[in-house]
């Protein structure tokens, strides 16, 4: 059955009568409430454990730098774009609303499919996952090998239940029950916590930049711009690279920017919450701006504290990646390692908490669309989409059950690995094309409706998109030159998305909201 289209223009603010409505979103959201969601989306593990690898692909401490102000720099310039599109269209989906209003609703469509089977909800696994694993530095009984079901072995794949993986699912389950209580205590949850770990990520910068100096061995007394003076070799930072020299420092360099990227994506999470949140003209923007450069200038600090504490071996070699508890039990003996997995599980807890609260908005935006079950436009009585939640949350879940085999081949041993880990790792090319089209989107509609009304417009228009694009478009064509397999099975993830599409599109076709303004 068709779902009826409530939505006021997306160009228009939204009327008293619409406010009125008890079934549809309530806008609840204010400035330092839309900053939060966008610091707290975007500050998760990452930066605590991301690093290790940059670091070993471009072996030179300014070479790491680099390659987190070079995603910084897509981060800012992307965000100042997002702003003129949220302001522009402030409704619930965000990107996905973007992207059906600019190109096509099969384009948003393919947006929202992508999002729901492993963008977002392969992050809140992941997520989940990285909480429960250091949770388990207070406590043996947290393990990925303390199962409660053994694996069982599907070929290449595994699924399996141990106490790790009970923990995530019991976080994903909680976080989700409590945004269906309302806005009110979702933002609550998430202002509380991104607070917090926003001052822990910047209480260990202060401890590394201040106290942690190793004038000896650190990583910042190793050569800067010449990894091959480091010990370093594009073949050893990946044995299949055919080019040399500069280019092949190059290449490996945008490799590098994947883990800072990742690091710093979803700040397009609070795009989808538009409709809760109140004067999006101006909220929306100045969130994405200061949220944007408050997680970029923190993440360049951090990675600097790792540099002046680590040897570079050091950082690149992190046990499970973990630069930061190694940085912190440098300076801080054994309570360090401690210190840390606490900040680390307050911090994983608030970006879960923003990435279930915002996600869910998609979903409920393509059911209003006709393009998902129509239950999953619902909202409950205190509403907010509960059904988009619990569906989201339960594949979330599913996700942290299946596990990668491998088999080492000097040992024998078996090893298992996280299926989430694997799709995200796919995707990340197809993820950054839908960032490009949202950029490029700016660009379209600035030609297409050129009168429509625009609160803010994008600073440096037209510079600032075109160093996006090309940046980032540069940054696909490497990733998919390094690594052709893995990034055409993202692609094809995304293009499963098509036949679903065709299937939903002709249930119920959506209506664009400009075409309905002007009829």
């Amino acid at each position: 059955m068709k779902s009826e289209r409530q939505d006021v223009p997306l160009t228009e603010a939204p009327s008293d009568q619409e406010e009125a409505r008890t079934d549809a979103l309530a806008r609840g959201l204010g400035l330092f409430d839309a900053t939060m969601i966008v610091i707290g989306s975007m500050i998760g593990s990452g930066i605590f454990i991301v690093s290790a690898e940059s670091a070993r692909l471009v072996g030179a401490p300014g070479w790491l730098l680099a390659a987190w102000a070079l995603a910084g720099l897509l981060t800012i310039t992307g965000a100042l774009c997002c702003a003129e599109l949220a302001a522009m269209m402030p409704r619930a989906g965000g990107q996905y609303v973007f992207l059906r209003e600019a190109y096509h609703p099969a384009i948003g469509f393919l947006f929202g499919w992508s999002l729901f089977i492993v963008i977002q909800t392969g992050t809140i696994a992941a997520v989940a996952v990285a909480f429960a694993n250091f949770l388990s530095v207070f406590t043996d009984e947290v393990s990925p090998t303390r199962y409660l079901i053994e694996p069982v072995r599907l070929g290449p794949y595994a699924l399996s239940l141990s106490t790790q993986q009970l923990v995530a699912i019991a976080l994903i389950a909680l976080l989700t029950w409590t945004n269906t209580r309302g806005l009110q205590l979702g933002k609550l949850v998430q202002n509380v916590f991104t607070f917090t770990k926003t001052a822990a990520l910047a209480g260990l910068i202060f401890v590394g930049l201040v106290f942690g100096w190793n004038p000896e061995s650190a990583a910042y007394t190793s050569h800067w711009w010449d990894p091959w003076a480091n010990g370093w070799t594009p073949q050893a930072a990946q044995p299949s690279l055919q080019a040399s020299g500069a280019l092949a420092l190059l290449m490996l360099l945008g490799r590098a920017m994947t883990g800072p990227l990742f690091a710093q994506s979803a700040w397009n999470n609070v795009t989808f919450t538009a409709s809760e949140t109140r004067d999006p003209g101006r909220t929306l923007p100045r969130a994405l701006l200061y949220g944007c450069t408050t997680v970029v200038a923190l993440y360049l600090l951090a990675n600097l504290s790792y540099i002046v504490v680590l040897p570079l071996d050091e950082i690149q070699r992190a046990p499970q990646g973990r630069v930061a508890t190694a940085a912190m039990q440098a300076v801080l003996g054994a309570p360090g390692q401690f210190i840390m997995a606490a900040a680390i599980m307050i911090s994983t807890f608030g970006c879960n908490n923003g990435l279930i609260l915002a996600g869910a908005r998609v979903y409920y935006a393509m059911a209003r669309d006709g393009l998902f079950f129509s239950r999953v436009g619902e909202v409950n009585a205190r509403r907010v989409p509960a059904v988009a939640l619990a569906a989201q949350g339960a594949w979330a879940a599913a996700l942290t059950l299946p596990r990668t085999v491998s088999v080492e081949a000097r040992t024998g041993a078996v090893q298992y690995g996280n299926v989430y880990t694997q799709l995200l790792e796919y995707i990340i090319a197809a993820d950054l094309i839908f960032y490009v089209l949202m950029v490029g989107a700016v660009i379209r509609l600035r030609r297409r409706l050129p009168e429509a009304p625009r609160p803010y417009r994008t600073w440096g228009y037209p510079l600032v998109p075109l160093i996006y694009v090309t940046l980032a478009t540069l940054l696909v064509g490497d990733l998919i030159y390094l690594a052709p397999t893995t990034s055409g099975i993202g692609f094809l993830l995304v293009l499963t998305g098509l036949p679903v599409y065709l299937v939903w599109q002709k249930r119920a076709a959506p209506r664009s909201a400009f075409e309905a303004a002007e009829s």
